[in-house]
């Protein structure tokens, strides 16, 4: 089996902004895109807030047309879900079952996922008025009533930015105070346009075509009601699909991968590099993603010379 020059796991932003600026060096990359092709944009309806698209562009629609430009330059592409790696050797293995490809660079680009309720009708009203990213989708409910789903600092800090549009937020938490920071709490509690339900759960996300409201059960007392509101936002973290990585790189506590050679993507291991949301846990935006992508692609061309070289 040939040795190939680099392997991009991963299909999001990243990893296909890698694939381009890679491809355009003539590495002749082979994305292994998974089989949930596109990343968490495949999941987005409007987007916004890109370059380059004033009318905005949907989510599905963007994807493929980042794919379309790294395949214009050559980059080969595989519908497979890594399983494990062995980056032990100078040569690293990328491993798909029982199919194994090898590559003098690596380059991570696999993202992170909300972590959802797991309600059906959360998957069902999935950009219809549900979703995770405030910053993301919070313009689109402007005048609106808006859940959020959480009691961490990422929730406070959607419910917080959510108030720019939203008529009124209220939080919705499992517990009755707060696990986020206190000058997160304090920024929430001081906001007039954010209350609280205490002690609550959702048990459904109400609606046919977009949210209509979530029917709450209180957690002590067992009672249920209907809270009307235009939309939900789950905040309750994110996890990094990193788990075929563990043992093979350096990973924080909550398995986002660390970065070894800051400003650089350079992880622990020579020749491989993280890009977008798979060690970004502050900016989670498809923009970043794609400048991490851009700057993993040129760390890997750099590294590539000097093996050349030496």
């Amino acid at each position: 089996m040939s040795v190939e020059s680099v392997i991009i796991i991963g299909s999001g932003p990243a990893g296909y902004t890698a694939a381009i600026y890679t491809a355009r060096a003539s590495l002749n990359p082979l994305v292994i895109e998974g089989y949930q092709v596109g990343g968490q944009l495949m999941l987005t309806s409007d987007v916004e807030n890109y370059p380059g698209f004033p009318d905005g562009i949907m989510g599905p629609e963007m994807m493929p047309l980042f794919r379309k430009q790294a395949e214009r330059f050559g980059t080969r592409f595989l519908q497979k879900d890594v399983t494990k790696v062995d980056l032990s050797g100078p040569v690293h293995k990328v491993y798909c079952g029982d199919h194994v490809y090898e590559a003098k660079a690596v380059i991570v680009a696999t993202g992170a996922s909300a972590k959802w309720i797991g309600l059906p009708s959360e998957q069902k009203l999935m950009a219809k008025g549900v979703s995770a990213c405030a910053t993301c989708d919070g313009a689109f409910f402007k005048g609106e009533e808006l859940v959020v789903v959480g009691g961490g600092d990422t929730a406070m800090e959607e419910a917080n930015y959510l108030t720019r549009f939203a008529k009124k937020v209220t939080v919705v938490h499992r517990r009755d105070q707060l696990r986020a920071s206190k000058i997160m709490q304090d920024r929430a509690f001081a906001n007039p346009k954010i209350s609280f339900i205490w002690d609550t759960g959702i048990e459904e996300i109400l609606g046919e075509d977009k949210v209509e409201g979530v029917r709450l059960k209180n957690l002590k007392t067992g009672e249920v009601s209907v809270f009307h509101c235009g939309g939900v936002f789950v905040a309750i973290g994110h996890k990094p699909n990193t788990d075929f990585l563990k043992g093979q790189l350096d990973l924080d506590e909550t398995g986002y991968i660390k970065l070894a050679k800051l400003p650089t993507t350079q992880t622990r291991v020579p020749g491989v590099f993280a890009a977008g949301d798979v060690h970004d846990k502050i900016y989670r935006q498809a923009v970043t993603a794609a400048g991490s992508g851009c700057a993993a692609a040129i760390d890997a061309e750099r590294y590539l010379e000097g093996l050349a070289h030496s």
